[in-house]
């Protein structure tokens, strides 16, 4: 019997399939960010320790140990997905993310039952971790399957503007805790209520997530690999998950920095007031949704590597100086400042990045190259963003230090796309499949 020549159902509603595909996102981003704000509660709360610089980098440590958790799940749950299908792997992935918010919200303190405390927060951490493997992935490789001709970049740049949103979100509710409650009584257990809000949010998302319609590309192929040959094939293409790594490192450097990182810096470097730092982020998170998009529909316009490579090379020569200007004395306004031109710089650069992600890797294992490039640039990079910044301010005594860190990110990014475009054979590939 001859397979059958018909194309698979078009999306009924794209802008449904895009709302039902970026829910999980809001989740995991919403508690990323909740972590980072209140990341010196959570240090007093399951990390005591001889001081209170001690304290965070412990809490930053395991949030960084979440994310080493996101190769492992980028390995495991995306030959779920390239094999099983989009729509049930996001499913999955909801699931697992959940289960680790819940445990960090409840778990009691280290005054309440010992040792057990860090240990329960850093088990939630690792679900989360191995769930954000591939959530990011998946959702990514999911718009890009469902774009119009010509706006690839435009479609997969909503995923990262979706998280924008849960940092808009967690900001309002923070800022509006501080105006309610008082500091003590936020520090002592008021900041578990957004974690609680986060939970209420789940049943929500699951159900978003449950009608979401499998993708026509995914649905057109006769055949899809065994797990195995999912594991066969990312081995094979080792180099090209290498440079997306790498030029994925400017993105989740930056973004880490002006959302997670940025309310610890304003309170405990800058000596800013809370208010001043939340509503900072919550400015940061509006101007990231907005320049996403741009960058993505840029890119498309344009061609993707001028946009990386003009964007990777600003960010490479003012971050440090920017850093330098603001330190010298700090203000709300010089913070605010600084901040959206890294919005600027994260926005664009991530609108036109993901789109090229999605091209360059191999479309019968797109989910799991995809997520390995992402996962490892989080794990590595990212993610460590908020330890880093602490270790470098606290060894040499200069609060502009992580400008450097941001500098390292946006020449692994600059490098990463001369090498991946240094032919024409990826651009023509992108003209093609657009």
């Amino acid at each position: 019997m001859q397979p059958s020549t018909s194309q698979p159902p078009a999306i009924k509603s794209r802008l449904g399939a895009i709302l039902r595909a970026t829910s999980g996102n809001f989740l995991e981003q919403f508690d990323f960010f909740l972590f980072g704000f209140y990341a010196s509660a959570i240090a007093k709360a399951f990390f005591p320790a001889q001081n209170d610089t001690a304290a965070l980098l412990n809490t930053f440590g395991v949030f960084w140990l979440g994310a080493l958790m996101r190769p492992v799940g980028a390995i495991v749950l995306g030959a779920y997905i390239d094999r099983i299908g989009r729509r049930k792997g996001l499913i999955v992935t909801l699931a697992i993310m959940a289960a680790g918010t819940v445990v960090i919200t409840f778990c009691p303190t280290y005054a309440t039952i010992g040792i057990a405390a860090p240990i329960i927060v850093l088990a939630g951490r690792l679900l989360q971790g191995f769930s954000a493997g591939v959530e990011l992935g998946g959702v990514s490789v999911y718009l890009s399957e469902i774009a119009t001709p010509g706006n690839r970049g435009f479609y997969t740049s909503l995923q990262s503007a979706s998280q924008q949103v849960a940092i808009v979100v967690a900001a309002i509710i923070g800022f509006a805790l501080s105006e309610m409650m008082p500091a003590d009584t936020v520090a002592a257990w008021g900041w578990r209520i957004p974690f609680f809000i986060g939970c209420l949010i789940i049943p929500v998302i699951f159900v978003l997530r449950r009608t979401l319609e499998e993708t026509p590309a995914f649905l057109a192929m006769k055949t899809h690999p065994t797990t195995s040959e999912v594991f066969s094939s990312a081995a094979v293409n080792w180099r090209i998950i290498a440079l997306g790594m790498m030029l994925t490192a400017m993105t989740t450097v930056t973004f880490y920095f002006v959302t997670v990182y940025t309310p610890t810096f304003g309170k405990n470097v800058l000596k800013l007031s809370g208010q001043d730092a939340l509503l900072v982020t919550m400015l940061v998170g509006i101007a990231n949704f907005i320049w996403n998009p741009v960058g993505g529909a840029l890119s498309d316009r344009v061609g993707r590597k001028p946009v990386l490579l003009a964007i990777s090379g600003l960010s490479f020569l003012t971050a440090y100086p920017a850093l330098l200007w603001l330190t010298a004395a700090p203000t709300f306004g010089k913070l605010l400042s600084v901040e959206m031109m890294f919005s600027l710089y994260f926005g664009v650069y991530s609108g036109a990045m993901l789109g090229a992600l999605v091209e360059v890797v191999p479309a019968h294992v797109r989910t799991t190259c995809f997520s390995l490039a992402f996962a490892l640039a989080a794990a590595l990079f990212g993610t460590f963003t908020p330890f880093a910044s602490t270790i470098l301010i606290d060894r040499t005594g200069d609060k502009a230090s992580p400008g450097f860190w941001l500098m390292c990110a946006a020449a692994s990014g600059f490098i990463a796309a001369l090498a991946i475009y240094r032919g024409s054979a990826v651009e023509a590939r992108e003209a093609v499949t657009a």
